[in-house]
């Protein structure tokens, strides 16, 4: 849907379901767009604003070997506790820490992020790329740790001496919890428990109490489980990255006769530039010559190439399939919509859903109070002669290690970030966590009928007047509708342009909200609008009343034309289904939604006729643009959770007031990209139930991770105490455990749509 399209449908929608977009639809507009932006504000609070505010000027770093969200924690608090730094927000979810300072040096940072155990380099502003940071480091360590743990271990089976094989574990313990050992100091010093600090002490009491295969063998499995679940992790969030390749890197520009071969970072606004058949688009722009076919799935998700002539837009990363274009390139590199996508599933990703933050609270007490639980599992049960204190030591450091609670806080944000990634990569924007979960609750969507189930692109089908009086009609309607660009009115001017039917002179143009339009011509008042516009000024529609039922009830949408003492004659509009719209409603119902619903100005009979094709449970017809609003909040009394699909523009204060705004055409308008809570890119339904679905199972997965984290947790917890678990089993329960939860959240890497 072009900007045009939504700029036009804004300002005169007087016939019928988007009457909102009058000169009062749009003002009312306007202030739903803030009620929209209010919903989002209560999760922020004051101190968190002025973060945000001054991140505005942050560097962006990426960093590798973070595996749950206590680690960012804990990098971020040792960052904050440099004099330099004046504020730093560490995303687990994305891989990325936002800093800001003074003083310091790229190497400067690196280097602080590397004390506390991690790898991290810097990022261009707004732009995002794969890992460049490497922590090949960490890998030969663990490798040369697990030599040596093997070497001691089979040592152990021949007549090497005792000391030899302490020696093997010890350096084995020494080598693989280095940097773990580097990571709790420094975590510690800022103030921060988290699992390395943990496992640390774990490894050490081991020491102390001569289980040195124990102790070898926990750091061992413990930084293999880090690496493992690091790289994992990574492959989900480069999951969303990997659409920048999508867009090549350089591009054909016209310099005169000749072309030139730029890399796209210096291309211009106003460049034009060509893009030979086989090619990908290099930046977004509108073709002057040229047509072809255009596969546009990685922007829009649409599966079907779309054909593209002079004056339609083409996207970044998407290939032209059969004649050579000449484009003029609207949009920088950094502004493409492929650009924009990739920065809003990335700030999306960053967004903590109700689950997590949830999850966030309850492992922030569950861990000290384990703690605390340890020591005095260390303490008190030897003073009162229940067994010996190292029988009861080796409990406490069982304890300890379950007191990671790894698995529990990745169930969650590994999943969010797997489904917002797989949406993307299906041309589904979905805003944040909170509204990924929302869109898996739903049951019950509403859609707005005009340019949403139908083509938006009426024509007219039948006109009526007086015999000898058509084409006097047909100049008096073209005439008022002149100044108006919705669907409607434009279909009026097509029909009064193909019979060349020129315009009057007229004046004093204006808008009769949800009814109609008016202008003066020769001096006297002509209306064009519903048949009800008429009745109020007290014209009889009896002579028309038989052709107005009949073409109702075809599914015309019906334009009197007349003065304030008479009709001149009637223009009937008519729109058509989607063969999408109707696919994909009967998709949604087979995901479990419950009731689906149209919203329109047209009359009950143009209604009931669309609302039957389409396939709908329900319909609301005749609407003005408050009552759009009134209809979303009759289905929220009604119980249900409601979602309202438009063009993001035209219904922003239904999108605004249901629980799920969900905007069509996404990739045409930035005003859609910014105001929903999900976007559909391409203009059409096809990918709505793909994004239901992958919601739903986003949500079950989440639930799976939880349980499942909370019940090893716990087996754990009742192993300990009749002596059933050892050290090295609780370290593999714990990494084994979040590894398993991450893969599982995976699974919604490659859920097909």
């Amino acid at each position: 849907m072009s900007a045009d399209k939504n700029k036009g449908a804004c300002c005169n929608d007087h016939h019928h379901c988007s009457a909102g977009n009058s000169a009062a639809g749009h003002e009312h507009r306007s202030d739903s767009h803030h009620s929209h932006e209010m919903k989002l504000l209560p999760v922020m609070g004051a101190e968190e604003a002025v973060a945000v505010a001054d991140l505005s000027r942050a560097a962006v770093y990426r960093i590798v070997g973070m595996d749950c969200s206590s680690c960012a924690k804990s990098l971020e608090k040792h960052m904050k506790s440099l004099a330099a730094v004046q504020n730093v927000v560490v995303n687990f979810s994305t891989g990325k820490m936002q800093i800001v300072q003074e003083g310091l040096s790229d190497e400067a940072i690196v280097s602080e992020v590397s004390k506390a155990g991690y790898a991290a380099s810097p990022l261009a502003r707004g732009k995002s790329s794969k890992a460049e940071a490497k922590d090949s480091m960490g890998t030969r360590l663990a490798a040369i740790s697990g030599v040596l743990l093997a070497l001691g271990f089979l040592g152990s089976f021949t007549s090497l001496p005792e000391l030899l094989l302490t020696v093997c574990y010890a350096l084995s313990m020494i080598i693989g919890g280095y940097r773990p050992a580097r990571s709790a100091f420094y975590a510690i010093k800022s103030g921060s428990l988290d699992m390395n600090v943990l496992m640390t002490v774990a490894a050490i009491g081991a020491a102390l109490i001569g289980e040195w295969l124990e102790g070898a063998t926990v750091v061992w499995l413990f930084a293999i489980g880090n690496w493992l679940q690091t790289n994992s992790i990574e492959k989900t969030r480069d999951s969303i990255r990997t659409l920048m390749d999508l867009a090549p890197a350089e591009a054909w520009v016209k310099k005169g006769e000749s072309m030139v071969r730029l890399p796209v970072e210096d291309v211009g606004v106003g460049d034009i530039i060509v893009v030979k058949p086989g090619e990908k688009v290099p930046l977004d722009g509108e073709i002057l010559f040229g047509t072809s076919s255009i596969n546009q799935a990685p922007i829009t998700g649409e599966s079907i190439p779309v054909d593209k002539q002079p004056g339609d837009t083409v996207f970044a990363g998407s290939v032209n399939e059969s004649g050579s274009l000449e484009v003029k390139v609207t949009r920088l590199v950094e502004d493409t919509a492929i650009a924009k996508i990739i920065h809003l599933v990335e700030e999306a990703q960053e967004k903590k859903a109700p689950t997590q933050a949830f999850v966030d609270k309850f492992a922030a007490w569950y861990t000290p109070i384990v703690l605390v639980l340890a020591l005095l599992v260390i303490v008190f049960p030897p003073l009162f002669g229940w067994g010996t204190w190292g029988e009861w030591f080796y409990k406490g450091l069982e304890l300890l290690v379950v007191a990671c609670p790894c698995a529990l806080v990745i169930s969650t944000p590994v999943a969010i970030v797997s489904a917002i990634g797989n949406a993307a990569r299906n041309g589904v924007l979905i805003k944040g966590g909170a509204f990924l979960e929302k869109a898996g609750a739903i049951n019950a969507i509403a859609f707005d009928k005009t340019g949403t189930l139908t083509q938006g692109k009426p024509q007219v089908s039948q006109m009526l007047a007086a015999p000898g009086k058509e084409d006097e009609v047909l100049a008096i309607a073209r005439t008022i509708e002149e100044h108006s660009r919705h669907p409607i009115a434009q279909a009026i001017l097509t029909y009064a342009g193909e019979r060349k039917i020129a315009p009057l002179a007229g004046e004093d143009f204006g808008v009769i909200v949800g009814k109609g339009a008016e202008a003066k011509i020769g001096g006297e008042s002509y209306y064009a609008g519903k048949p009800a516009l008429f009745e109020e000024m007290g014209i009889s529609l009896a002579a028309w009343s038989e052709q107005i039922a009949s073409l109702q009830n075809e599914g015309n949408t019906i334009v009197m034309v007349g003065t304030s003492q008479s009709i001149l004659g009637l223009i009937a509009v008519s729109d058509t289904i989607r063969d999408i719209s109707v696919g994909a409603i009967s998709k949604l119902k087979a995901a479990g939604i419950q009731e689906s619903i149209m919203l329109t100005g047209d009359n009950a009979g143009t209604a009931a006729k669309v609302a039957s094709q389409a396939g709908v449970s329900r319909y609301f017809a005749e609407l003005l643009p408050e009552d759009k609003v009134a209809a979303i909040q009759k289905l929220q009394q009604e119980g249900k959770t409601v979602a309202m699909v438009g063009d993001g523009i035209n219904d922003a204060p239904a999108l605004a007031t249901a629980d799920l705004g969900i905007a069509m055409g996404g990739a045409g308008t930035d005003a859609a990209m910014e105001t929903a809570d999900v976007v559909l890119m391409a203009d059409n339904l096809e990918k709505l139930p793909h994004t239901v679905n992958i919601s739903r199972k986003a949500l079950q997965i989440i639930q799976q991770n939880i349980w499942f984290s909370i019940v090893i947790k716990l087996l754990a917890l009742v192993l300990i105490f009749p002596g059933w678990l050892t050290l090295w089993l609780a370290v593999l329960s714990d990494t084994g455990a979040a590894l398993i939860v991450i893969l599982n959240s995976m699974r919604l890497l490659r859920m097909k749509s």
